[in-house]
């Protein structure tokens, strides 16, 4: 009984008391602090030790022999298990570590798995200074506006009636409740679709690696901006596929520009028009009836990345490129607009193409099942409509914020458009001027920033910065913004017209 050492039960907790006495027990048997065979005090003793109704001590004891970290005899009293089997572990060396075989790795690695792309955000994956405090990079939202409770009632839900089969794996699919729900919320934003058309994944980053793993073989050409989602850029670069960039205007992708690569036999055109990331800008509706009718004539089909769906904070949104045309394949998450956690997006194409999808879904994973319910709860209380319309509000005050600051301290000549949609403000940089001296200037005054050679797709470097409003408050925002300009203030004074571009072997 001393083993188990002393016990505080709190009976102001929403955590049932039997449950709080199952939780330390088995954390201790876990931990080894409890040894195999150990006798665990009688239900009484310990009733009355902890000042609980022994009802309390039955039912955890009870409990903690069906998961298995118990057993009891009547008569002799419950026992620590000893797990069954065992495994012998190999010789260690002096730091403890298994020791090698000496396998030559490096040379039994892909050469995928060693493309560049890959290799960006290791630059960033540095400790962080302690005086790094604010995060204009983070395309995440604040703890403040994830719907923490809301969520939590729908998993409570979902556990309580669906039980088991809310544990177990998701049809290939998806599971169909959250199929139609997702179907009726793309109804919503104007992309006709049907459930069946609806093929879950584990997150938009899924579903771009899925598409690239059908439609590329090693050589295959694909389309994509010249600064695009780095995350894309690292799925098809892994699929082998050769990037051909196309320059943009202010109302998206030049046309001319695609019709000088339509003959290149590129697999796709892979865009974000409703907030490209990095830049955050939104095609205008004449282009992008212009870029489904050039896909139209030369038979590339149109990979649309909706990743921020439904975040427009002024005006209308204009209609989705797949609401011009059935064959573009229309690809959206939860993930930014409601929980990055959840990662649970979608993919809707063709049958011909879903159809192959599919089954490589069921190869990367079989589907978590609980989060797919869950969500599926959230989406038919209609959760979804009441959580933008606290969130949006919020995301337009907190751009409002870091606008004005940008605009009262950044360097003369320095300008940006106002986004109308999305989480991202983009500040282009003059010609010269080096984007990863501008992120190390910024990090030196406690603000995290991205640079455009994250976003870097072809051999011409579209300088910038990316800014995100969505991970800080509207006051702590304009701080971040006036230490940008001071940063970006000290980087063009430093050099002025020396500032070098990065050549492809050093791009992050």
């Amino acid at each position: 009984m001393d083993q188990i050492g002393p016990i505080e039960l709190n009976p102001g907790s929403q955590t049932p008391l039997y449950q709080q006495l199952f939780d330390v027990i088995a954390s201790l048997i876990g931990k080894g602090a409890l040894a195999d065979g150990h006798r665990l005090p009688p239900t009484r003793a310990l009733a009355e030790r902890l000042g609980a109704h022994r009802n309390t001590v039955v039912r955890a004891y009870r409990e903690l022999e069906e998961a298995g970290f118990v057993v009891s005899t009547v008569g002799r009293g419950t026992f620590v298990q000893r797990p069954e089997g065992g495994v012998q572990l190999p010789a260690a060396t002096a730091d403890g570590a298994p020791a090698a075989s000496g396998i030559a790795w490096g040379s039994l690695m892909s050469r995928a798995s060693g493309a560049e792309p890959l290799r960006r955000a290791e630059r960033f994956a540095r400790e962080v200074p302690a005086r790094v405090a604010i995060h204009l990079s983070r395309m995440q939202p604040s703890d403040d506006l994830l719907p923490d409770q809301l969520f939590r009632r729908c998993l409570d839900h979902v556990l309580a009636t669906c039980g088991p089969k809310a544990l177990g794996y998701a049809p290939r699919a998806g599971v169909a409740r959250l199929r139609e729900q997702v179907a009726a919320d793309l109804v919503h934003q104007g992309v006709s679709t049907t459930p069946e058309d609806v093929l879950i994944t584990s997150g938009s980053q899924q579903a771009l690696d899925l598409l690239a793993r059908v439609l590329v073989n090693p050589g295959d050409a694909l389309i994509v901006n010249t600064a695009t989602f780095t995350g894309a850029l690292s799925a098809f670069t892994a699929a082998g596929a050769r990037l051909v960039t196309v320059p943009s205007d202010d109302e998206g992708p030049d046309l001319s520009a695609l019709e000088r690569v339509s003959r290149v036999g590129a697999k796709a055109l892979y865009l974000m028009p409703g907030c490209q990331n990095p830049t955050g800008h939104s095609i205008s509706v004449q282009r992008r009836k212009g870029i489904v009718e050039w896909s139209r004539r030369s038979g590339v089909p149109i990979i649309e990345d909706d990743y921020l769906s439904d975040l427009h904070l002024d005006g209308e949104a204009p209609p989705p490129l797949r609401g011009f045309d059935g064959d573009v394949i229309y690809v959206g998450t939860y993930s930014k607009k409601l929980i990055p956690t959840l990662r649970v997006g979608y993919v809707v194409a063709p049958r011909v193409l879903r159809q192959r999808l599919e089954p490589l879904k069921q190869a990367s994973d079989l589907g978590n099942a609980l989060m797919q319910y869950a969500l599926a709860e959230f989406l038919e209380r209609g959760y979804l409509r009441a959580h933008l319309a606290r969130t949006i509000p919020e995301y337009r005050k907190r751009r409002d914020a870091l606008e004005q600051s940008l605009r009262a301290h950044l360097p003369e000549g320095i300008d940006f458009r106002r986004p109308s949609s999305g989480l991202i403000l983009w500040v282009p940089l003059p010609e010269g001027v080096d984007p990863h001296a501008v992120f190390e200037a910024a990090r030196d005054e406690g603000v995290l920033v991205m640079p455009s050679t994250m976003n870097r797709a072809g051999d011409v470097l579209e300088a910038g910065i990316r800014l995100t409003f969505c991970a800080e408050s509207a006051e702590r925002l304009a701080d971040g913004a006036e230490r940008f300009a001071r940063a970006l203030t000290r980087v063009l004074g430093a050099h002025p017209g020396e500032s070098r571009q990065l050549d492809a072997a050093e791009v992050i």
